[in-house]
């Protein structure tokens, strides 16, 4: 420095001109100095330093001026010059302020032009006119001047990019106002007035700085008042610069008038957005206004047209209009809105197309006649004059209603609360309210996801859901009386009502909505009261298409009347019209309107009794609607208020006198209520009005009224004995009259007399009334309206249980004795082995494996003697019997003697058991094993030295033994399956293979579940044997025992596979087993036919052998060189019965159709049988006779199977009997010896009798009496004439099974018949059904036949006749008492098994039996005519609420209804439901019963089998699965875990069936949910055995559960009703398995190894469930950052049901949600997610949520409305500053993703995912509004980061 100091120095002299030149010489020497010297080096940085520092003015000023020279010059680098100058300014004195700024403003003016006017830098703070203003605030008044030089000087280098280079200083300018003085605003002030002057100065280069200036606007503070002010200023400085703009280019005619033109329309638009945003709470905003207006003024004044985008500024005017309160500001609002108006009907010619397009206009229409109650005539008077034009174009509208609304191009993106009100206004309007698919956040809030989705009342309208809200607004309201809505909501919805009440469709709910909206503010009632005065003008006119509207419109008045300042105005408003010369109807309506508003507020009472006085019947007797309109209102008073219809007692009485039937109808209501409230006594008021009531049957509306009122007579009816009488007498008079005209009034009337008749007592009934209970059973009977039936069936119901509550005052009624065939069975064994007598057991084995019993008890206990001693006795008996009883070679004996040795074994087991028990203490089990086990030991001792005749019975005991033991005994099963297979094996012993093969079958379908190994060994055994024997017997045999295998395959659903069986499934197995099974026999019976059958050819193909089988040909199956098939016919027989015996299994592995040919097939074999039923091949009788054999024997079994599973028609019955009864009869007439003859003449009574005992016993079919008689003749014949022993034994059989013994058939058995009764009604009937020994008929003709028998049994010189006839007759026996116990552990069983033993003490007179005899006895003599179904269906319904039933055969009756239903002979109801069937109602009556009945159990148990119930309507299905919970208290454990595995097989079937639509499917799985919720209510979760089986049914269906969809279409309200029912099951589940269940990991949808529906599911169902409260919103919290982490595309629906769930949270839990949501916005790869979770949540939360519309391309939009007005709720503000400080940041890294390259962006914006590129414009452009809008909470930093984004 010191090479400077001289001339330094000199700059210290107080000479200005010597300061100047030393200053000059010291820059001068800076400028030629050497490098060490100059303006870089330290001396002459000092030197520089020294100057600026300077306290003279001179130096300062001089050397500003130097360095500004070297800068110009280049010597001087220009941010060193900047620096310089700003270090200087900063410590000067304020003095030397303006210099340093003018030189900055120097640099700064070359340091642009030098950048060519791009001039850009990192931070808002280094901008050095920030730099400036930051440093003191004495630079304000000169950088104003630098500033305007800046532009005028750089203007030439274009005015757009010196705005930019502006515009971070002026928003610094604007933000830093909040932070400074009070100077700062006036410098904003200043400065933009100086920038808006420049405008004026440079017009043509105007148009950047106005748009400059405009981007500003919002960053301007509105917190308080003075911040309004500054705005306003700001605004009217903007206004006055674009006139003085505007009029100079409109003047010059340039084309920038177009611009400009638009230019002011974005200003005033902007402008009036910031006054209108939700979160601005500005009160002055008048001048900003008026200024507007002005604005808008100029243009028109200059000739400019009306824009369409001036929409906008009316949506912003109509939300300002609702949010003011102040009436200066509201008049400027009118007066702006109305200059508007006029200037667009003076531009335009308004057409309908532009009525439409402009149908904004429209949403001021309410707001506006709001207005007309101000106190101020100015308003009053703007309100008018707008009103007046809004009505034109509103009713242009309305008369165009399917003209899209014009949507213009120019509309913001980001929504206002004027656009949403105007989209939801569109909506409503042109889509005629909401459609089922529309998207909306009411539906979603108060319906979607809730359990009032499938059963909201009517539809679901924007009303509605309006009408929801309000309901829940008053809620909120009463737990927080704090709690209110913003002025400017109610005032929006009225808008938008007000409009829709022009729609020519929607008016109506338009004008319901209007009276929510006066529930919601009080404050509404009066501008809603101008609203019906204004409507009702308006609609009065006759270029309005909605006159019928103006009575909804006039019902509006009385609502009003809720608020007691109104009661006066709203009478007010109706008197005139109850003027005396006012018309009729008018008058009329009147009455109604006071009446409704008394029901609103008593206050109106007064009022109404005066226009209610009984003069008026006189004075109106001849303007009828006056007269109803009187009674209806008499009525609604009576009913409302019985107290205030006491005070109008005249009243009613004059209309009980009234002549017109409708008023006396509605006085005699009007009485009715008066007596329920008991303000009047019915007797004392009868006494004076019955008069009235006569010729009651003229008028249906009459007899009604008059029956509702008589009802109330029930109370006091024993106190008035003859006037209750007579009561009684009209009501039954009315609902007994069949005459009456079939139509909706008469039937209502005849109800409503039933209705009245169940209110009184049954016993005061009966004893008014002889045979009351016969007629009422008439009465339903007789009757087919749906309706009335209903009513008898409460009535019928009261009967009943009157009845069992009096049943004890019954005389119990003796037991009636047993009948005389009853009383002979009693007998056989002492008559047959009489006691002092050699017992004849070797000449009579039959009779004696049935007969003989030692009883234990006779032996002396307490030894193992005594187990020796029965044991021994039974086990002598067996040697005799095996030695004597002859097979002789039969399959048919063989099956009668298996089923002999089976009840014998059974009490030889039952023999051991109680000497062992007697002996010892063991387990049930032990003891059963132990017992079996020692029968086992003596009958394989026996068969090793047994002779051949002895061994085929051994090997039958072996069966028979195992089939008497439980499933459980393995071991002893196990046993004799090796000993029998080792006898199978056996080729040359064919007289042990033969019965083997028969018991081997028999123990494997008594096989426990585990069993498989041994179960597949005995098949495959069997199938073995059938192919390679040489034997026809031995492979009839194998068939039968094939065929017994049968029963026990495929009846389970899943099975667990032991280890040593093939990976496959266990059912697959199953199925393989049974297609060898059905393609051996069949090839087997085709080749022994010798002729082609389609039918077995097709068997054949229907079960295809498997990769694994080894198929073995035709050839190989037979001995071609073997032709004495013809002498076997037993085997062939076997082969058939086989075939026979597996229709059960194949009906389970889902061949229906198989089922059908094997009974065509079965049928066609037997002679005389072919008519009916005609097969290719069948014309060779010699084969066909050979086959009979076996077909006589096997379609008992095969019918008995299609009835049970509805596969057998009623016509096929008495055909097939004929059949069978031309055979015997062809028999018995051609006496011809012969094996075949005979064999078939056994074979064909057998099977003749096993039918029609089958058909009988099952009760659905009707038999003819004769066919039952000539049957029964030719058995007699058969066993009494001169025929071959076997023969006779043949027709005794026949005899036996027609009684329902079942002799030879192991496969069914026929219930027990119950006891004939005592007397009996019928006389002479022509067709029976239902067992013969139940009919008293038929017991009296069989007693003479069974004696026959039981004498040939008892006395005969032909032993072998004798040992047959005992046989027979103790088969007989057998059967009747094989209801005793024959379980093997009796001790542990309860009584349940001899339920049906106990007689049901029913007397005949009782309404129950009578129910029981019409249902149970077609030809019931109360009948009548053949039943309707829909009579049916009320009997049943009434007898399942019967507290007990008859001991009938209720069965029978269950399946003969079941079927009936499905005859086209039956009579049906036209009023019978569509969704109520006769065999729905059959399964619900027998599942009310079922723990009463076993049979009705049994036909559960058929209903529930797998095949079966595949098989069923789906109506059927559908009832059975809502109703598991029922079958669950009736099932065995074992049965229902069975039942839970074959419905859950049913359902994985549904989703590949082609057969159910998608509907049905829904359907079915909607009652599976149903049943399975019921299951979990009737079950203890934490006992319950079946919990397990119920949460994996739970887990399948959820599987198979559709993915909720918050927009579901008309075809997809199944999923609806689905989730309905899903979710109330899973509210019951377990909570532990429930949350375990629910767990979600992650989500991840490109994850193959991952579930990701399933995981969605599980969030849907959990945020259902938090909603409902049944598990805590802390279990959906812990999803939040998996959820909002994904995609938004693949959860739109979950978000939506998280939102649902959220609005019926709790306030805090809400704000927590919002607050991570924002944070995880700031990490997530798909923050969009999170961001539009936000805007869904906050559109749910805020006020506006009416409005708002559930789309994706709107939800973010609508968030500058939602947020901001959310964040604005004193709820919200407490999380407002975390939310905008976690939303900046997200801003900021969303902003760097989508600006930076893909590199960068990939490092700066933490992987981001590219996906979201797409979406991050609209993302960034919503969240900066956001910030802007509450900047306030963010630093100074990041609102200057804020304000210089470039947000497109």
């Amino acid at each position: 420095m010191a090479s400077y100091a001289t001339l330094l120095e000199k700059t210290r002299v107080a000479q200005p001109s010597i300061q100047r030149f030393a200053v000059i010489s010291v820059f001068s020497k800076l400028r030629s100095a050497p490098e060490q010297l100059g303006s870089e080096s330290e001396a002459g940085r000092e030197a520089i330093s020294f100057c600026l520092t300077s306290e003279s003015v001179t130096v300062v000023d001089q050397s500003v001026r130097e360095l500004c020279r070297l800068v110009s010059d280049s010597v001087l680098d220009l941010s060193r010059g900047l620096l310089e100058l700003q270090s200087a300014l900063e410590g000067c004195d304020s003095k030397l302020v303006s210099l340093f700024v003018k030189g900055l403003g120097f640099l700064i003016r070359i340091g642009y032009e030098r950048n060519s006017g791009n001039w850009k830098f990192n931070s808002t703070e280094n901008h050095p006119f920030v730099r400036i203003l930051s440093s003191r605030a004495e630079t304000q008044t000169e950088l104003l001047h630098q500033v305007s030089l800046f532009v005028m000087h750089n203007r030439r280098l274009g005015m757009v990019g010196v705005c930019e280079f502006l515009e971070p200083f002026l928003n610094f300018t604007i933000l830093r106002i909040p932070l400074a003085d009070s100077s700062s605003s006036l410098f904003a002030r200043e400065l933009i007035s100086s920038m808006a002057s420049l405008c004026c100065s440079s017009r043509k280069e105007a148009l950047p700085i106005f748009r400059l200036l405009l981007r500003c606007l919002k960053y301007i503070p509105g917190k308080n008042l003075e911040d309004n002010r500054n705005f306003s200023c700001i605004v009217k400085t903007l206004v006055d610069a674009y006139t003085v703009v505007v009029r100079d280019l409109v003047g010059t005619g340039l084309q920038e008038v177009t611009e400009v033109h638009l230019l002011g329309v974005q200003l005033v638009d902007g402008v009036l957005f910031l006054c209108a945003s939700p979160h601005v709470q500005t009160t002055e905003q008048e001048s900003v206004i008026e200024s507007s207006k002005h604005l808008l003024a100029v243009q028109k004044d200059l000739g400019l047209p009306y824009s369409r985008d001036l929409s906008l500024v009316v949506l912003s005017l109509v939300f300002m209009l609702a949010k003011s309160s102040v009436e200066h500001e509201q008049l400027s609002i009118l007066k702006f809105l109305l200059f508007l108006l006029k200037w667009k009907t003076e531009s335009e010619n308004l057409s309908v197309k532009d009525a439409a397009g402009s149908s904004v206009e429209s949403l001021l229409l309410f707001p506006t006649i709001a207005l007309m109650s101000s106190p101020s005539k100015s308003i009053k008077v703007a309100a008018s004059k707008v009103l007046s034009i809004v009505e034109n174009v509103l009713v242009t509208v309305s008369n165009a209603p399917k003209i899209e609304v014009h949507k213009s191009k120019g509309d913001s993106p980001l929504s206002r609360v004027g656009s949403v009100v105007f989209r939801v206004m569109q909506q409503l309007w042109h889509q005629n309210d909401y459609a089922p698919s529309t998207p909306s956040f009411l539906r979603v809030a108060y319906i979607n996801g809730s359990e009032k989705q499938e059963t909201y009342p009517g539809p679901v309208t924007w009303n509605s859901l309006l009408r929801e809200h309000a309901e829940r607004f008053w809620d909120r309201k009463k737990l927080s009386a704090s709690f209110c809505l913003s002025q400017e909501i109610p005032i929006l919805l009225g808008a938008v009502a007000g409009v829709m009440v022009m729609h020519p469709s929607l008016g109506a709910d338009a004008v319901s909505s209007l009276t929510i909206i006066g529930g919601i503010d009080p404050k509404m009632c009066v501008p809603l009261l101008l609203a019906v005065l204004y409507y009702s003008n308006l609609l009065s006119r006759t270029n309005v298409p909605c006159q019928s509207l103006l009575s909804k419109l006039l019902g509006l008045l009385p609502s009003l009347a809720a608020q007691q300042v109104m009661i006066p105005l709203v009478v007010q408003t109706i008197t005139p019209m109850l003027h005396k010369d006012a018309k009729g109807l008018l008058y009329a309506t009147a009455i109604r309107l006071l009446c409704q508003t008394w029901v609103v507020n008593d206050r109106a009472f007064s009022s109404l009794q005066e226009v209610l006085r009984p003069k008026g019947f006189i004075d109106y007797i001849s303007e009828r609607h006056i007269c109803i309109s009187m009674a209806a209102s008499i009525h609604d008073v009576c009913k409302r208020h019985p107290d205030r219809g006491v005070d109008l007692i005249l009243s009613v009485q004059a209309c009980i006198e009234n002549q017109d039937y409708p008023v006396r109808a509605l006085g005699f209501q009007s009485l009715s209520h008066l007596c329920e409230a008991d303000v009047i006594d019915f007797y004392t008021a009868w006494g004076v009005i019955k008069k009235h009531a006569q010729h009651i049957k003229l008028d249906p509306l009459l007899a009604y009224s008059v029956c509702l009122l008589l009802k109330w007579g029930a109370m006091d009816a024993e106190a008035y004995p003859e006037d209750a009488e007579n009561v009684l007498n009209i009501l039954w008079e009315i609902g007994s009259s069949m005459q009456m005209p079939h139509d909706s009034q008469w039937t209502k009337a005849r109800v409503s007399a039933i209705v009245a008749l169940g209110q009184y007592e049954v016993s005061f009934m009966e004893k008014k009334f002889s045979d009351f209970n016969k007629n009422c059973t008439y009465l339903l009977f007789s009757e087919i309206n749906a309706e009335i039936l209903n009513a008898l069936e409460d009535l019928s119901i009261k009967i009943m249980i009157h009845e069992h509550s009096v049943r004890r005052r019954y005389v119990r009624e003796k037991k009636v004795p047993g009948s005389k065939i009853e009383k002979l069975l009693d007998v056989i064994p002492q008559v047959i082995f009489p006691a002092g007598k050699e017992i004849k057991t070797g000449e009579l084995p039959g009779a004696a494996l049935l007969c003989l019993s030692y009883n234990p008890r006779d032996v002396k206990f307490g030894s193992s003697r005594s187990f020796r001693d029965g044991h021994g006795q039974y086990e002598e008996a067996f040697r005799v019997v095996v030695k004597s009883l002859q097979l002789s070679r039969n399959i048919s004996l063989a099956l009668i003697s298996l089923q002999s040795l089976k009840a014998f074994m059974r009490r030889w087991m039952r023999a051991n058991i109680l000497s062992i028990d007697a002996t010892t203490k063991e387990l049930s089990s032990d003891k059963i094993s132990k017992a079996a086990n020692n029968i086992m030991k003596s009958l394989v001792h026996m068969a090793e030295e047994a002779l051949p005749r002895c061994a085929e019975n051994i090997a039958l005991a072996l069966g028979a033994l195992c089939a008497a033991l439980p499933a459980a005994a393995h071991n002893t099963k196990a046993t004799a399956s090796k000993f029998l297979l080792s006898w199978l094996l056996e080729h040359e012993h064919e007289h042990r293979q033969w019965t083997a093969g028969i018991s081997l079958g028999l123990i494997s379908s008594s096989l426990h579940v585990t069993d498989h190994k041994q179960k597949f060994q005995n098949i495959s055994g069997l199938l073995e044997v059938l192919c390679s024997s040489k034997s026809t017997l031995v492979k009839g045999a194998c068939g039968v025992g094939l065929g017994f295998s049968c029963q026990d395959l495929l009846t389970r659903t899943e099975a667990s596979a032991s280890s040593d069986i093939d990976s496959d499934s266990y059912r697959n197995q199953e199925e393989r087993l049974l297609g060898r099974i059905v393609r051996l026999l069949s090839s087997i019976l085709h080749r022994f036919l010798h002729t082609p059958c389609d039918i077995l050819e097709s068997l054949s193909a229907l079960f295809p052998p498997g990769k694994e089988d080894n198929v073995i040909g035709l050839p190989q199956l037979l001995d071609d060189s073997s032709d004495d098939f013809d002498d076997d016919t037993w085997g062939i027989a076997g082969l058939i019965i086989g075939l026979g015996m597996s229709v059960g299994a194949i009906y389970r592995a889902g061949k229906k159709d198989a089922v059908v040919k094997i009974k065509n097939l079965i049928v066609s074999w037997i002679p005389y049988a072919d008519s009916l039923k005609q097969t290719p091949g069948s014309n060779s009788k010699v084969s066909v006779r050979l086959f009979s054999v076996g077909s006589c024997l096997a379609l008992p079994i095969v019918i008995t199977f299609c009835q049970k599973v509805e596969l057998f028609d009623a016509h096929e019955v008495d055909h097939l009997i004929g059949c069978f009864k031309d055979l015997i009869s062809e028999l018995l007439i051609v006496r011809k010896s012969g094996a075949l003859r005979k064999r078939l003449l056994m074979a064909s009574c057998i099977g003749a009798g096993d039918l029609l005992g089958s058909v009988l016993n099952e009760g659905i079919h009707p038999v003819k009496i004769e066919s039952v008689k000539g049957l029964l003749e030719l058995f007699k014949t058969c066993y009494s004439g001169l025929y071959p022993p076997v023969a006779h034994f043949g027709g005794m059989l026949g005899v036996v099974n027609v009684l329902g013994a079942g002799a030879g058939n192991l496969v069914y058995f026929h219930p027990l018949p119950r006891a004939p009764p005592a007397s009996s009604e019928e006389n002479e009937i022509s067709y029976v059904s239902g067992p013969l020994l139940s009919n008293p008929y038929f017991t009296q003709q069989l007693t003479p036949v069974v004696q026959e028998i039981f004498l040939i049994a008892q006395n005969t010189k032909d032993r072998q006749l004798q040992h047959y006839a005992a046989w027979a007759i103790s088969i007989l026996r057998n059967y009747m008492r094989s209801g005793e116990a024959s379980s093997l552990s009796n001790e542990n069983q309860s009584d349940d098994s001899h339920r049906n033993s106990i007689s049901h003490n029913v007397p005949e007179h009782t309404m129950v039996m009578k129910l029981a005899q019409g249902l149970t006895n077609p030809s019931f003599p109360l009948a009548g005519s053949p039943l309707n179904i829909g009579t049916m269906e009320s009997a049943l319904r009434c007898l399942s609420h019967a507290p007990r039933l008859p001991n009938l055969d209720w069965g029978a009756t269950i399946r003969r209804l079941m079927k009936q239903e499905t005859q086209t002979d039956v009579s049906q109801s036209g009023d019978v439901p569509k969704e109520r069937t006769l065999r729905e109602e059959c399964f619900k009556f027998s599942l009310a019963h079922a723990s009463e009945f076993d049979e009705l159990l049994a036909f559960l148990d058929e209903l529930s089998e797998l095949a079966r119930f595949k098989a069923l309507e789906q109506s059927l299905q559908s009832c059975l699965l809502c109703h598991l919970g029922d079958l669950m208290r009736i099932f065995s454990g074992s049965r229902m875990n069975k039942l839970f595995d074959d419905v859950s097989c049913f359902v994985i079937s549904l989703s590949s069936d082609q057969v159910y639509s998608c509907e049905q499917k829904s359907s079915l799985r909607v009652s599976f949910w149903k049943g399975l919720s019921q299951c979990l209510e009737e079950t203890s979760l934490e006992s319950s055995e079946y919990i397990t089986k119920i949460e994996k049914c739970i887990e399948l269906l959820f599987a198979v559960l559709p993915v909720a969809s918050q927009s579901p279409g008309a075809d997809q309200m199944g999923s609806v009703h689905e989730w309905s029912e899903a979710v109330r099951c899973l509210q019951k589940s377990p909570r532990d398995w429930l949350y375990k269940f629910l767990q979600v990991s992650n989500l991840e949808p490109r994850n193959r190894e991952t579930d990701f529906k399933g995981d969605l599911k599980k969030i849907q169902a959990k945020a259902k469930l938090a909603r409902l409260g049944s598990i805590p919103f802390s279990e959906l919290g812990k999803l939040k950052a998996i959820i909002l982490n994904c995609e938004q595309s693949d959860i739109w629906d979950v978000l939506i049901e998280i939102v649902a769930a959220l609005h019926h949270a709790e306030g805090g839990i809400k704000r927590q949600w919002l607050i991570d949501a924002v944070e995880i916005s700031c990490i997530s790869s798909h923050p969009s997610t999170a961001i539009i979770f936000v805007g869904l949540l906050s559109s749910i939360c805020c006020e506006y949520m009416p409005f708002l519309t559930l789309d994706r391309s709107t939800v973010l939009c609508d968030m500058s409305v939602t947020v901001t007005s959310l964040l604005s709720d004193p709820i919200y503000e407490v999380v407002t500053e975390p939310v905008i400080s976690f939303l900046w940041t997200s801003l900021e890294r969303i902003y760097s993703f989508a600006t930076e390259s893909d590199a960068n962006a990939r490092i700066s914006s933490q992987q981001i995912a590219q996906s979201e590129r797409d979406r991050a414009s609209m993302l960034m452009k919503v969240m900066h509004y956001i910030c802007v809008a509450f900047r306030d909470h963010l630093p100074l930093e990041k609102q200057l980061r804020l304000a210089s984004m470039d947000i497109p």
